[in-house]
């Protein structure tokens, strides 16, 4: 289904190889809370999405565990940026902007993470859409 939805928005999107269900586990266990349920089927069809111009547009397991983590512990983010805790990074712009789900309060909702200016806005109502808006229109012009 994931696959479907992607490929349809992109023909050129890549996929990695789906994600075992105990490393999403493992995942949970270390970012102290439960995946999105859609961001869990989708790493199960494939662990990361490559859109435009090799684009992480979903990022592997690995890399969402070490992408949250370093924003959640890093000491200079904390004098530089709002809190992350309530986020779950697991995507990019390729140019510095994450989107993420916020966790807190637990929502279907893609948010954009502006590096430049902290800001932290709504640009997809749900994966699928976050999906086809990012991997049809590609570049940063589809959330700006």
């Amino acid at each position: 289904m994931w696959r479907e939805a992607a490929s349809q928005a992109f023909g050129g999107t890549e996929f990695q190889d789906p994600a075992q269900e105990a490393a999403l586990v493992a995942a949970e266990e270390l970012l102290g809370g439960r995946l999105p349920a859609e961001l869990r089927k989708l790493l199960l069809e494939a662990n990361g999405v490559i859109g435009h111009s090799g684009v992480d547009t979903v990022w592997s397991i690995g890399q969402i565990i070490e992408q949250n983590l370093s924003f959640r512990t890093d000491a200079s983010f904390a004098g530089l940026y709002m809190p992350f805790d309530p986020l779950l990074f697991f995507g990019d712009n390729g140019g510095g902007d994450q989107f993420a789900f916020v966790q807190s309060p637990e929502r279907p909702d893609i948010f954009v993470w502006e590096h430049e200016t902290d800001s932290r806005r709504w640009v997809a109502g749900h994966l699928k859409d976050y999906l086809e808006r990012s991997l049809r229109e590609g570049g940063d012009e589809w959330y700006q």
